[in-house]
Parts: C-alpha cells; structure tokens; sequence
C-alpha cells in the first residue's frame, strides 16, 4: 500500500473518530436544550426541535414566587467562587514549598497526596458527615467550601508542582542576590509566571464545585441553601409532578459562568496543562 493511501485511511479513520466523538456529545446538549422549549413538563411528548417553542421554563425560573432557583443560583456562585480563590491561594503555597524548598517529609508528604489523589471526596463521606455534626457545620456553606478546598489540595499541588518545576531557578537565585525575600520572589516571579497553571486550577476548583450533587447534597439540610445540583434535583425527584422541562431549562443556565470562565482563561490553558502535566 502507497504511502499517500495510508496516509488518505489514517486521515479518514481520524475524521470518523472526531465526527463520532461529537456526535456523543452533542446530541445529548441538543435534547437538553430543546426540551427546555418544550411546552409541558413531561419529556415523553419532548422533541429536539419542538413545534410550539415557549420560554415559559425560563420565566418561571426567574419567578422567585413560584421557584427558588436564583437563591440556588446565588448559592452556586458563592460557594464555586470562594473554593477556587482559597483553592488557588493554598495550592500555590503548597505546590512552591514542594518544588522550591527541600525539607524533612517532603517526599512522603508527596507521595501521601498522590494517595489521596486516588481517593474520591464521596469515600469518606460518613466521616465528613460526622465531622460535620462534631464542628458545627452541617447546612452551611461554611463546612461544604471547606471539604470542596481539601479535597482540590492533593491533585492541584501535583499539578501545579510539575510546571513550576519548569521555571528555572537560577531565577530565584538572581533575586535572592539583588534582596529580595521569599514571599517578593513568589509574588512577584513566580505568579506571573505561573499564570497559565493558575487559570487551569481556578477553572478546575470552580467548575468541580458548581456541578457537583453528592457533597452538597449530604452536608445540605435547608432548601434556602441548596445548590444548584441539589435544587435541580428536587424538581425531577418529586413522586407526582416532576418537572422535567423546567430542569432541562435551569441545566441549560448552568453552563454560562463556566463558559465564561472557560473563554477568559483559554489562552492560558494549552501551556498549563501540558506543562504541569509532564514534569513532576
């Protein structure tokens, strides 16, 4: 077989792949979306492109008579926003300690946090229920952006460390000559620099949060301060009347703070991922 015609199959089979890939992933989007317009509350009649398209979903969303889903909403936000600022602070700190300093401990602290990289927050979650009740912090944000903030710790330290152990250090060694201290060469040298690992942990901390059900849900007692994976669901997991359209509706809204974090840090993600991602 010719080079050129084993080149033509590669491309095609390629080609297939992708195009197969996209349909796995788009046509769930579009059922989503189109159920949203749908009229009803039933999924059974629910057509990709309905005949009679309403933004009734939408506007009782926003009716805060009728829906709590804006103080979910609200709640989301809040909770998302603060796991990624304290996320990215304490993973910065611990990640620089590791790749700069040499101290006694270093490598089982390591090789302890590639443990427990293994370990899914929802394995423990008696013991972080229990903790809970013992802290006080049972139906509080409070307890659920302190579980969400360790739990990012183990995997976004490993991450982080693999790229600024790509920064040279003859760089922090010129400062130290010129007088400056370890918190001036981090701030100041080291952040810049790291930003594009920076955009992907923040992108990690807040999305991880936002979406998830089974944390929030077992720490969460008050449907004032739900969620949004938890508010959603108490929609479809009604026995007699379950609102199936209105939940594809508040799915859809998801997907926009995520979008627009995605589009503001996505030049920085190539370089962050596949440099942290190969040196460690």
């Amino acid at each position: 077989m010719s080079m050129k015609r084993q080149k033509i199959i590669r491309l095609t089979l390629s080609y297939l792949v992708v195009l197969a890939m996209t349909v796995i992933i788009v046509y769930p989007l579009l059922w989503v979306i189109g159920s949203s317009f749908n009229p009803g509350q039933s999924l059974s009649g629910s057509k990709m492109i309905p005949d009679n398209a309403t933004l009734a979903h939408y506007k009782e969303l926003f009716d805060t008579s009728k829906s709590d889903y804006l103080i979910w909403y609200w709640n989301s936000l809040k909770i998302s926003t603060l796991t990624m600022i304290f996320s990215v602070i304490l993973v910065s700190l611990t990640a620089y300690s590791f790749s700069r300093y040499r101290f006694i401990g270093r490598k089982n602290g390591l090789m302890v946090f590639l443990i427990l990289q293994m370990i899914p927050n929802f394995a423990a979650l008696i013991a972080i229920f229990i903790l809970g009740l013992l802290t006080g912090l049972i139906d509080t944000h409070l307890g659920l952006i302190l579980v969400y903030v360790g739990g990012q710790i183990p995997m976004n330290t490993w991450l982080m460390k693999g790229y600024l152990d790509t920064i040279p250090k003859e760089l922090d060694e010129s400062a130290k000559i010129d007088g400056a201290g370890h918190l001036r060469i981090f701030f100041q040298i080291i952040m810049p620099l790291a930003k594009p690992i920076i955009a992907v942990i923040a992108l990690f901390t807040f999305i991880a949060p936002f979406g998830d059900f089974i944390l929030a849900s077992v720490l969460l007692r008050s449907k004032e301060k739900y969620t949004l994976a938890v508010g959603l669901y108490d929609l479809v997991a009604k026995q007699f009347g379950s609102e199936f359209t209105t939940f594809a509706a508040g799915s859809v809204l998801i997907a926009v703070p995520i979008a627009i974090l995605f589009l503001s840090f996505q030049k920085y993600f190539v370089s962050g991922l596949t440099a942290g991602g190969t040196k460690g």
